[in-house]
């Protein structure tokens, strides 16, 4: 095991190479004027080692990323690909939670079981960004509230949403595991409106919901539902006894959020959240080829009812030097209905499936930041995070049982500026585990350099290496069901990130391009046994090579828009014997336009993913079609406590698939959702 969590020297030299080239090539003078003297604060700090605010420029909110380097930064001067979507921007798009927010962003390929980010227990969500699987990590105000590596974006309403910062690349040496690929951290509002909504759509769509608060204090509740959807998925059948195909129907998506915020003074913070979703689908026979047991056509298959229920709490402090969170996040998923033909083909009336697990993390995240004299600044923290599974007792699960470990992580990150244009970042994490069963413990050293060149006060060039993991779950090493091999051996993912990428600002429009490539080794993927009719995770390599441009513009008369063009070439190679397979898509357009005037808004948003392909856990990796997700919202004010919406999904009735694994859930159809929203 040695193998896959020391760091290679390989790699070393390589990281060393590629930062020695960085500092090299942006040392040399480039420009013979010097960029004008900063003022403000900044520019006032004196040159003894004190704490310092994280905040060093007067930027507008939504010029100011914090996730990428734990210090408030304007993004500009963040050497990272960056995002921030704001609230407004969420509310505008009709967005109704944060999966719906993140669907069509630049580089995301996004996946879901079934209308508005609906998931089939621990099948759900996923945020999938620059074509890697399971190699983002979701944030809420800094705090990780993910279980055992998914996450529920569909139970997080919008409206309580401030912004949503998004960060593509490794972001490893700041946040340890899963941080592979990017980060999305989901700002919560701190206080509440006196505020209520009600809305309907077609396919019984309801929406309900109330908030009631100030500025300190806020109190909110959310229900969703979503009535019906037939024909959600079509899937081929071949066993011993039946071959043929299943018609997959849905039934009663109901969402219920509902929390409070509190903040107590200027430097504290506490949150608590419940979060439920429960849906019910149903399989039906719609093609026999060939049958032995005398399956006909119409026949059940099976009906599942996943639930899952999350609860999430947090203590959040921060002042000029210090910064700190206590964090408990505890769920259970369950899955439960009849099985009326078995995996062989066999009709088996009467059998019951019926499984159960829960996730519980809690832990504490701690860092402080010095000013040690006006060119440079460091960051020191700390973190410790209990991880426990819990398979529960249910009719399926044949041995409940569980498993705990400890996680630990120390890292360090040092800012130095060179020159006025000139500054560069390097950090370092150290991360661990104990109490692991079995002993099966893990370390991992990672490292990150980073380059910043400011051409001008608005224009900047920047250079970033970084080294990733991310640490095997437990289901995956013990089997979270009963057609899941245990795999105890599985080995830490381990890749290295290389980015080069340019930032600008001029008259209204906002311009981004990275050019990237990522290498991961022992990335840990499903494969199907076939002999065994189960799955076991084992570990493969990945690499991607990609170019990513985008352009937000502030026009004129109203309105504003966006866009966004990714090309890259996701590959994997290990699990199924074969030479390097691409997975995902090559090429992705996104763009938007917002028009505002008067009492009226409206926006139309859109993602087009071509060049994908499907691929099956056990079989070679095939071309399908490209999906396009498009979404229109306008509103009405007819005063300022009123707002009427209509927001209308998928609004070219596309029955795109956005799964990637060789399932083929479709989007649902042309749907609407009317609604009214009233401020007291």
């Amino acid at each position: 095991m040695e193998e896959g969590y020391i760091l290679q020297s390989k790699k070393k030299k390589m990281l060393t190479l590629a930062i020695a080239t960085a500092f090299m090539a942006t040392s040399i003078p480039a420009w013979a004027a010097q960029m004008p003297e900063q003022t403000g604060k900044a520019a006032k700090e004196e040159s003894s080692a004190v704490p310092v605010a994280a905040a060093e420029d007067d930027h507008a909110l939504e010029d100011t990323v914090v996730t990428a380097t734990r210090r408030e930064k304007r993004d500009i001067d963040v050497p990272a690909a960056t995002m921030v979507i704001t609230g407004e921007a969420i509310k505008e798009s009709g967005a109704a939670d944060a999966a719906d927010a993140l669907a069509k962003v630049n580089g995301f390929t996004y996946k879901s079981f079934g209308p508005s980010g609906a998931s089939m227990g621990t099948m759900n969500n996923e945020l999938n960004v620059r074509g890697f699987k399971s190699g983002t990590l979701v944030l809420m105000n800094g705090s990780p509230i993910s279980w055992r590596g998914k996450y529920n974006l569909d139970q997080i309403p919008a409206d309580q949403i401030e912004r949503i910062e998004v960060v593509k690349g490794s972001g490893s040496v700041l946040y340890g595991s899963e941080a592979m690929s990017g980060i999305v951290n989901i700002i919560t509002k701190k206080g509440a409106s006196n505020a209520a909504h009600v809305g309907f759509g077609n396919f019984g769509q309801r929406q309900y919901g109330v908030s009631a608060g100030d500025d300190r204090f806020g109190v909110y509740y959310n229900y969703d539902k979503w009535g019906h959807l037939n024909g959600l998925a079509e899937t081929d059948v071949i066993s011993t006894k039946f071959k043929g195909s299943t018609r997959t129907d849905l039934r009663d998506v109901e969402k219920m959020s509902a929390g409070l915020t509190y903040h107590i003074n200027p430097q504290l913070d506490f949150l608590f959240g419940y979060y439920k979703t429960e849906a019910t689908y149903l399989r039906f026979v719609d093609r026999v080829d060939r049958t032995s047991s005398g399956v006909r056509l119409g026949d059940p298959f099976h009906a599942r009812t996943y639930t899952t229920e999350q609860y999430v709490s947090q203590l959040n402090y921060h002042d000029h030097a210090w910064k700190g969170s206590l964090y408990f996040n505890t769920g259970t998923v369950e899955a439960k209905g009849p099985t009326e033909i078995s995996r062989t083909g066999a009709k088996t009336p009467g059998d019951w499936y019926n499984t159960r697990e829960r996730n519980t993390t809690y832990g504490v995240d701690l860092q402080r930041t010095w000013k040690i004299d006006p060119k440079a600044t460091a960051v020191l923290g700390f973190s410790l995070e209990h991880e426990l599974y819990e398979a529960l007792p249910a009719r399926s699960t044949a041995n409940p049982t569980s498993y705990m470990r400890n996680n630990w992580g120390v890292f360090g990150q040092w800012e130095q500026k060179f020159t006025e244009r000139d500054t560069g970042i390097f950090g370092m994490r150290e991360t661990w585990t104990t109490a692991a069963m079995r002993d099966e413990n893990y370390h991992n050293f990672s490292a990150s350099g980073q380059w910043l060149h400011k051409l001008d006060h608005e224009n900047s060039l920047y250079l970033s290496v970084s080294q990733s993991f991310i640490m095997p779950k437990f289901a995956q090493m013990y089997g979270a069901s009963s057609r899941l091999v245990p795999a105890p051996d599985l080995k830490p993912q381990t890749g290295v990130t290389y980015e080069i990428g340019w930032k600008a600002k001029h008259a209204g429009h906002t311009w981004k391009a990275a050019l990237f490539h990522m290498d991961v080794k022992d990335n840990i993927t499903a494969t199907w046994k076939p002999r065994e009719d189960r799955y076991q995770y084992t570990n493969e390599d990945f690499r991607n090579t990609g170019l990513e441009l985008s352009c937000e513009t502030q026009g004129k008369h109203g309105f504003s828009w966006n866009w966004g063009v990714t090309w890259q070439n996701p590959e994997t190679k290990g699990s199924k014997g074969t030479d390097w397979e691409r997975t995902f898509g090559k090429l992705q357009l996104t763009g938007g336009v917002l028009y505002k005037k008067g009492k009226w808004s409206s926006s139309l948003t859109g993602s087009y993913l071509a060049g994908r392909v499907q691929s099956p856990s056990s079989e070679p990796a095939y071309a399908c079609k490209p999906y396009f997700l498009t979404s229109w919202s306008t509103a009405y004010h007819p005063d300022e406590r009123s707002e009427i919406r209509l927001t209308v999904e998928n609004v070219l009735d596309r029955a795109d698939v956005t799964s990637h694994t060789g399932a083929n859930y479709r989007v649902a159809p042309t749907n609407f959702m009317l609604s009214c929203n009233y401020t007291f």
